[in-house]
C-alpha cells in the first residue's frame, strides 16, 4: 500500500492526551509548524504561514512521548500523513493527521538527555496507569508498534479546534 510519510519540524501546541484503549495506549496533542524564510531586504529570518497537525502516536512511543514532551518544545516528527474532510456546522472541514512512527526533541533549538526505557518499570506502572495519567515509557525490545491497530478496536478521539 502507497502511503504519503512526512517529517515535519515545529512546536507542540497542546498538551499531550495519553489514553489506554484495547489495542494499547495512544497519545495525541497539536503540533504547530511555521515556515520561515530568509527576507534578502530586510535581512532577517520572516515567519510564514502556521499549519496545524494532530499527531497520534500508539503503544510504547506514545506512552514515551506522554512522558518526555511538553507544551512549546521543539520537536521532530516522522510518520503516516492522513488527510480527511468532515462536515461541522454545515460546514466542509478538512483535517490533517500524523500517524508518528518517530518523535524525538529537535536538538537544533536545544539539548536533551535520553533516558532508555525498561519493562519492569513499565509493567509496574501500567498497573496503576488511568486514562488521565500518563504511563512509564515502554521499551517492546525493537519490536516496531507504532503504527495504529487496524479494525474495530481502532479508536478516534474528537479533534480540539486549533488556537
Amino acid at each position: 500500500m502507497n502511503e504519503t510519510t512526512v517529517t515535519l519540524v515545529g512546536n507542540v501546541a497542546t498538551n499531550v492526551e495519553y489514553r489506554e484503549t484495547v489495542s494499547g495506549g495512544v497519545a495525541r496533542f497539536r503540533f504547530a509548524v511555521t515556515a520561515r524564510r530568509w527576507d534578502r531586504e530586510r535581512a532577517a529570518w520572516t515567519d510564514g504561514a502556521t499549519s496545524f497537525y494532530t499527531v497520534s502516536a500508539w503503544r510504547s512511543l506514545g506512552a514515551n512521548l506522554a512522558a518526555s514532551v511538553s507544551v512549546g518544545e521543539p520537536l521532530v516528527v516522522h510518520g503516516r500523513l492522513k488527510v480527511r474532510e468532515e462536515e461541522l456546522d454545515g460546514r466542509r472541514k478538512t483535517f490533517v493527521d500524523v500517524d508518528a512512527v518517530a518523535v524525538g526533541h529537535d536538538l537544533t533549538r536545544g539539548t536533551a538527555a535520553f533516558r532508555r526505557a525498561t519493562r519492569q518499570a513499565a509493567e509496574a506502572s501500567a498497573a496503576l496507569a488511568t486514562p488521565a495519567t500518563p504511563a512509564t515509557p515502554v521499551l517492546e525490545q525493537g519490536v516496531p508498534d507504532s503504527s495504529p491497530p487496524t479494525g474495530p478496536e481502532r479508536v478516534d478521539y474528537p479533534l480540539v479546534a486549533a488556537p
